[in-house]
This record gives C-alpha cells, sequence and structure tokens, in this order.
C-alpha cells in the first residue's frame, strides 16, 4: 500500500525526454498564461516528470550588473542566486504544460537550496535544465519540488532545489513549531515600496503580489511584498566577503511575506564552521526567513 504522504514522480514519466529549447522563454509571456490556468490536481496523485532544457546559454554582462546592483552584490563574480533567476523561466514552463496538475499562480516558495560546485565566469557557456522532483503531502497541502542545475561541457557546476507549497486540505496533523528568537546585533536595513517593481524588471517575474498594494490585495495580500529570493539574494550579498568561489551550498527557509516598504533586521553568525543568518521584522519579533551557508 503506498504512503499517501510521500508521492514521487510517476515512475512510468520517468524516461520522457526534456523538451529542449534554443532560448530561455519570455517570463512575462508566460506569466500572462499562467493568470488563466486553473489546477485539476486531486489528493494522492504523482505529479509527472516533465523537464525543460537550455543550451548554449551565454551570460548578459549588463543584466548581471543591474541584478548585482538591485540586490546588493559588489564583486565581480556570479552570485549562486543569479543561476537561479537564469532557470526560473524554464519553472514557468513546466508549471504551464497542460499534463502539470497544479494552478500555476498561487504557490507558496517555502524553501530553497542552491550548491555552488565549481565557479561560474561570465564568459561561460551554459546548458540550463529544470525538472519536476518529489512531492509530500502535509499538514497545509502539497509541498513538492523543481530541481534545477547549470552544466559547462557536461560538468554540473551549480545544482538547486526549490520547494513549493500547494495549498489543499488534507488530513495529516499540524506539527507545533518553536517561534524563532533573533539573537546578536543586527544590520537595519530599509526596503523601498518599489523594491518588487525593480526586481520584477531585472527578473521577469511580475507577478501581480510583488508590484503594488492595489494588485496585491486582489491576490489577498495587505500590501505588495517582496519577492523570496530578491531577500535570499540581499542577505548573501551582506556576506559576500566570507563566500568562498565555490564548494559551497546555501539553504533558505521563507518564513513571513516581507511586505513592502519595511525595515528589517538582518542578522548572521558563524559556528562550527556554518554561517546562520535570518531576517527579522523591525520588532524582531517575526522571522521573514532563516538560512545557512555550509
Amino acid at each position: 500500500m503506498r504512503d499517501m504522504n510521500q508521492i514521487e514522480s510517476n515512475p512510468a514519466d520517468c524516461n520522457v525526454p526534456p523538451m529542449v529549447m534554443t532560448e530561455l522563454p519570455n517570463v512575462p509571456m508566460l506569466l500572462g498564461k499562467a493568470a488563466f490556468k486553473l489546477g485539476h490536481y486531486n489528493i494522492g496523485d504523482p505529479l509527472p516528470a516533465l523537464a525543460a532544457r537550455v543550451d548554449g546559454l551565454s551570460l548578459d554582462g549588463a543584466h548581471l550588473k543591474r541584478y548585482r546592483e538591485i540586490c546588493g552584490f559588489d564583486s565581480d563574480r556570479i552570485p549562486a542566486t543569479y543561476m537561479l533567476l537564469m532557470a526560473f523561466p524554464l519553472f514557468m514552463k513546466l508549471l504551464l504544460c497542460k499534463s502539470f496538475p497544479l494552478r500555476t499562480m498561487g504557490q507558496v516558495h517555502l524553501r530553497n537550496q542552491i550548491s555552488v560546485h565549481q565557479a561560474i565566469t561570465i564568459d561561460s557557456r551554459l546548458s540550463i535544465s529544470a525538472s519536476v522532483g518529489s512531492s509530500e503531502l502535509t499538514s497545509r497541502g502539497l509541498e513538492w519540488n523543481i530541481d534545477s542545475i547549470a552544466e559547462i561541457d557536461g560538468q554540473v557546476v551549480w545544482s538547486s532545489q526549490s520547494t513549493f507549497l500547494n495549498r489543499c486540505k488534507t488530513d495529516i496533523k499540524r506539527e507545533v513549531t518553536e517561534e524563532r528568537i533573533a539573537s546578536g546585533d543586527p544590520q537595519c536595513w530599509s526596503v523601498s515600496a518599489d523594491m518588487g517593481r525593480r526586481y520584477a524588471r531585472v527578473s521577469g517575474d511580475f507577478n501581480p503580489i510583488h508590484l503594488s498594494s492595489f494588485t496585491a490585495k486582489i491576490l489577498g495580500f495587505k500590501r505588495a511584498i517582496a519577492h523570496g529570493m530578491w531577500s535570499k539574494a540581499r542577505c548573501l550579498a551582506a556576506l559576500d566577503k566570507s563566500i568562498p568561489d565555490a564548494g559551497y551550498s546555501v539553504d533558505v527557509s521563507f518564513h513571513r511575506p516581507l511586505f513592502l516598504p519595511s525595515s528589517v533586521l538582518f542578522y548572521s553568525q558563524q559556528l562550527e564552521g556554518t554561517h546562520s543568518f535570518s531576517l527579522f521584522d523591525q520588532s524582531a519579533s517575526q522571522m521573514h526567513l532563516e538560512g545557512a551557508i555550509l
């Protein structure tokens, strides 16, 4: 009898070849289509083993510079989070497949893990792919993964797993979690009201929840919220001088939306080879995200 809590991709689809594209899809165009896609997911159904790939990609120096500026990076290397931005159009392509049963809009980004295996340079020629990974039923709904990798000459130089939540009713009992407590001396950051729009112009992610209070309220938020991956990148930018060029992973869990505008507190500490960090609201009572560099 199948364990209904852990749901793997359909074994029958494991040999399905990836969609191979000659260029990255246009994200704003895909988002326009996403607004009209409804889900047809049934509890317990496996997700299809979909994958997409683009070969021979070159990095755009001007675009990379804009990304570094909006996130606060001041070094010349390729930020680990930038490669996820490159893979994001493939994410959207997978979500819009007819065989993918979850609605496109409304997926909640819970966690993101990135590993940098080898340094990537601006003149690198990359192959980037993304695939639907495993899924698991929880008290809040279906948690599911998208796995992505970047390769140079067939060698994996970067990899990532993003975990999303598709809210739906389950019979699983909710676990009680302890409230996180801030500790240490923080940096105070001001996040402007237009940060969502500014990051959208770089990332292509024009989801209305990030653009203005008006569009966010239509989708159930009291104000616009910052992109989760901007928040992660901003934290890494603050620690950039202590991060190696390669051979590390950075894991983040997203807890609460960061409403715009906001003042936030950034905490970090080094413990036994692990650099942990967190982002709290101005009162240090509510955590937006927590992460670790390993």
